[in-house]
């Protein structure tokens, strides 16, 4: 028997820990089974990560991309497409921007692009080499989804998209798994001795690749450690795994500061760790949306972020966090002495930091938007 939901197929460069594919599994996670099917096609491959979806099948495939030029992909995604005959086609970020093509001729009736952010290799959006694809690319897509208000107006400004066209959703947050801690004291979950109760922990979560500048964060640490009063308390723990990881360690080796920090690398228990911390910081070159800020606000953590992208949408100074220039050592230390200096200042912020995301960061209404744009491409009278 046929199956009468509507398919969807997500295409991505690759599955692995992240925050799109965090997004993907709580999309997923979320939408009512009944509504629609999705699979995913990975350009390069998938990994385990994929188990972090429970609540529906979703079907998973590997074109192998090679490195470099593949004259082959897309032959190899047309005949996919023609064999899993999907109705949508959600390609995410400009890996896969061109994929649109091969779902044109494939016949696929409703084609979705959505932006989450650039890499180090363009932060800014401005490579002219890449947005004349994205413009080339356009008329084979027929609706945008940008993940913050930033990457809305550069697609409207830069790519020339159709406003009406271009849709923002900011990405719901897990409220119930990302809670406040219960009470003062510190729940476990750090190495045995590392903190105490006079311990103030700054932490942060992500991929430590070179666009998320850990190696800023780190010596930012060190200066704060080495000048503030409360110096001795402090302690740095950063959640991840990646090629800039090395180097923040031997940042803190040769300051002689490795007792204070803890690097662990890729964690399971981010929610839980996420209770460890008083303070959260990223530290990023650009940004799309960050889901770990808005897990931390989840947490009642106070944000200090630097202020690229969409972090300024998320953060508001005074509120319920600090934005620093990205890159300024001297500004990073200071907005974490905000709250260093002023521990009942970070619990306010970070108590509004939680109530914002009740208000304005549910699952339920992300996924709303998500299928309100879903039924439109298909719909009959949709112009796409």
């Amino acid at each position: 028997m046929t199956d009468p939901r509507p398919l969807v197929a997500h295409v991505v460069y690759r599955f692995d820990t992240g925050g799109i594919e965090n997004g993907m599994c709580n999309l997923f996670n979320h939408m009512p089974p009944e509504h629609y099917r999705h699979a995913v096609i990975c350009l390069t491959e998938y990994t385990d990560f994929r188990q972090r979806i429970t609540a529906q099948h979703v079907d998973f495939y590997c074109l192998h991309k090679k490195p470099g030029k593949d004259i082959g992909l897309n032959w190899r995604l047309f005949k996919l497409l023609r064999q899993l005959k999907p109705d949508i086609l959600h390609t995410r970020n400009l890996a896969a921007n061109e994929c649109h093509v091969a779902g044109a001729l494939a016949g696929v009736r409703g084609r979705i692009h959505a932006e989450h952010g650039r890499d180090i290799f363009d932060l800014h959006g401005k490579n002219k080499r890449y947005n004349q694809l994205r413009r080339l690319l356009r008329p084979f897509i027929h609706h945008y989804i940008a993940v913050s208000q930033d990457l809305r107006d550069w697609l409207i400004r830069d790519i020339g998209v159709a406003p009406e066209r271009a849709h923002q959703f900011y990405d719901g947050v897990d409220s119930v798994r990302f809670h406040p801690r219960a009470g003062e004291q510190r729940p476990a979950g750090l190495p045995e001795g590392f903190a105490d109760a006079d311990s103030l922990v700054i932490g942060s979560v992500g991929r430590m690749a070179p666009v998320k500048n850990f190696p800023y964060l780190t010596r930012s640490f060190i200066e704060l450690v080495r000048h503030s009063p409360a110096g001795p308390r402090l302690r740095l723990v950063i959640l991840g795994e990646g090629e800039v990881r090395a180097e923040c360690q031997t940042l803190l080796d040769e300051a002689g500061l490795s007792h204070q920090a803890w690097l662990p690398g890729t964690r399971n228990d981010i929610a839980e760790l996420m209770r460890i911390m008083d303070i959260f910081v990223l530290p990023s070159l650009g940004e799309g949306i960050s889901l770990t800020i808005q897990e931390a606000m989840a947490t009642g953590l106070p944000v200090v972020c630097t202020a690229v992208g969409g972090n300024g949408e998320l953060v508001r100074p005074g509120v319920n966090g600090v934005l620093v220039p990205s890159g300024d050592v001297e500004a990073l230390v200071q907005g974490l002495s905000t709250y260093v200096d002023n521990p009942a200042l970070g619990r306010e912020h970070g108590r509004n930091a939680r109530a914002r995301c009740e208000r304005e960061f549910t699952f339920s209404g992300w996924v709303e938007g998500y299928e309100r744009l879903y039924r439109l491409v298909l719909s009959p009278s949709s112009s796409r």
